[in-house]
């Protein structure tokens, strides 16, 4: 393995549209096309070529790799087009690598066929709004179209913290700082302690990847601040679960209040095959929090949200994931068996008869 071929590599997964291109040793790279893994024909890649790409990505950051490391999150970039979300990470004593394509542009609501209400979910004046789904869902793109959003249409400071940056942003109407944990700051706790003294209006955070990241943004929206954040879960009521799970028993309660009074809104997201194979489509649960979901999260009966966020759907905009499934049949854009894979209602056939 040289640069030259690591590059034609990646500017063919890249070209090709892949979402992620794997390097593991004793395996040729790998494509993920259309939500498939596909083996390609290049060569086995021993340890010294997995060794190698750790090393060309690490020296493109100007950073060395920890002798002792057993995962790291970074990202490459090609010289003439493509960036690359990078984790590198040790596989039975040898660096594994996974490359996730990052698109050149920041699609908006439209591109990306994403529900419009969005548009008017970022107009809120603070609180917390969270982007949920499984790992390559499009989580990551979402929020960049609606921090982007954002940008062309308010004059805000908008202040991103991310391990590590995805999207590069060009200040329009506001002004944007984009901070990487482990190159701009030690992590998103301190980063986001910090982003409060810096005139935010706006703050984005990659992950709630624990209690003190998910107690600092509840924090940052209960002083009115906006804050955009993911988590990798599938819907509104298991979103609310995690949160209050990270906290101890003794103070759920008053999490559950806190953050009935600051939660904006949820979308999660499913990607599906559309009817011709090609093409991936965004399935999208929509919660907004009305005073009839705010009183499910204080009173923990969140099994009663995905009914009302339903019986809401035409005075509110929101959608349950059922709902949009449903649609998508109707108007031919997936199929039945596409839309029962991914429900996870034991009665959608049901409630497709009776639309």
């Amino acid at each position: 393995m040289d640069s030259k071929t690591l590059n034609q590599i990646l500017e063919i997964a890249f070209a090709k549209r892949v979402s992620d291109v794997h390097f593991e040793v004793d395996n040729p790279p790998f494509f993920r096309a259309h939500g498939q893994l596909l083996r390609s024909k290049l060569a086995d890649l021993t340890a010294a070529d997995t060794e190698f790409i750790a090393e060309t990505i690490m020296k493109s950051n100007k950073r060395d790799l920890p002798d002792d490391f057993t995962e790291y999150d970074t990202s490459y970039s090609l010289e003439n087009s493509g960036r690359f979300r990078v984790s590198l990470f040790r596989q039975r004593g040898h660096i594994g690598i996974v490359m996730r394509v990052i698109p050149p542009e920041i699609g908006n609501f439209e591109d990306l066929k994403l529900p419009a209400v969005l548009s008017e979910i970022v107009k809120a004046p603070n609180g917390l709004i969270l982007v949920t789904g499984p790992t390559g869902n499009g989580k990551s793109t979402t929020l960049a179209s609606m921090i982007n959003h954002i940008n062309e249409k308010y004059a805000f400071n908008i202040i991103t913290i991310e391990d590590p940056v995805e999207f590069f942003f060009a200040s329009g109407k506001s002004c944007i700082i984009q901070r990487e944990v482990g190159i701009d700051t030690a992590d998103f706790s301190s980063a986001l302690k910090a982003s409060l003294r810096m005139d935010p209006d706006v703050i984005m955070v990659g992950e709630l990847r624990d209690l003190e990241t998910i107690d600092s943004c509840i924090k940052a929206s209960e002083t009115g601040h906006l804050v955009f954040s993911t988590l990798h879960t599938q819907n509104a009521s298991s979103t609310i679960n995690r949160i209050v799970g990270h906290f101890p028993p003794d103070s759920q309660e008053i999490i559950r209040q806190r953050l009935a009074d600051i939660l904006v809104a949820t979308v999660s997201l499913r990607l599906v095959e559309d009817t011709t194979g090609e093409k991936l489509i965004p399935v999208v649960e929509v919660m907004r929090t009305t005073t009839t979901i705010q009183a499910c999260i204080r009173d923990g009966n969140l099994d009663e949200i995905e009914g009302h966020i339903e019986k809401g759907a035409a005075q509110y905009q929101m959608q349950s994931m059922d709902q949009h499934l449903i649609q998508l049949c109707n108007n031919g854009s997936i199929s039945m068996q596409e839309a029962k894979r991914v429900s996870t209602s034991m009665d959608l056939e049901r409630k497709l008869t009776f639309t």
